[in-house]
């Protein structure tokens, strides 16, 4: 088996070899050691980092992304199939997505998609303040654009 040192496939994923060590730790991927203790990873990880980059972006949590990774064959390289099947439920989430993105574009010349965060100006969306009594946040913003961004993802 071809077994990558961490600085190769930090250079070769574009992480940095703190996140790599990081998914180690969250199961998401696994390296081997030598005698010295210096972690091996083999040359599959590669897909694995690209599958867990790709998943983060779409929005799936940590936690989310290591239940995909599990249902992945141990003991042969993930085939197009497997990562076709893996990757078919995010359909639905990067539609809804989509949809808030282009909710929120097409509201940003007249009001930032009016989530007015109780601004009792707002004569157009929010007049007299009523969406404080809806809750807190951007109540107004579509669900999918007042989530908060994965732990260690936000700013």
């Amino acid at each position: 088996m071809d077994l990558l040192p961490i600085g190769e496939v930090a250079a070769r994923s574009g992480l940095a070899p703190s996140a790599l060590r990081h998914y180690e730790a969250e199961g998401l991927i696994a390296a081997s050691r030598t005698s010295g203790g210096a972690r091996r990873f083999p040359r599959s990880v590669l897909r694995r980092l690209a599958f867990v980059r790709a998943a983060q972006n779409v929005g799936l949590s940590l936690p989310e992304i290591r239940e995909a990774l599990a249902t992945l064959p141990d003991g042969r390289t993930p085939s197009a199939r497997d990562w076709a099947r893996l990757s078919a439920g995010w359909r639905d989430r990067l539609d809804a997505q989509i949809a808030a993105l282009e909710q929120l574009r097409d509201g940003l010349s007249s009001c930032i998609g009016c989530g007015c965060l109780s601004l009792t100006a707002c004569r157009l969306s929010n007049p007299g303040d009523a969406a404080a009594a809806e809750g807190p946040g951007a109540r107004r913003l579509s669900p999918q654009l007042r989530r908060l961004p994965p732990a260690g993802r936000a700013g």
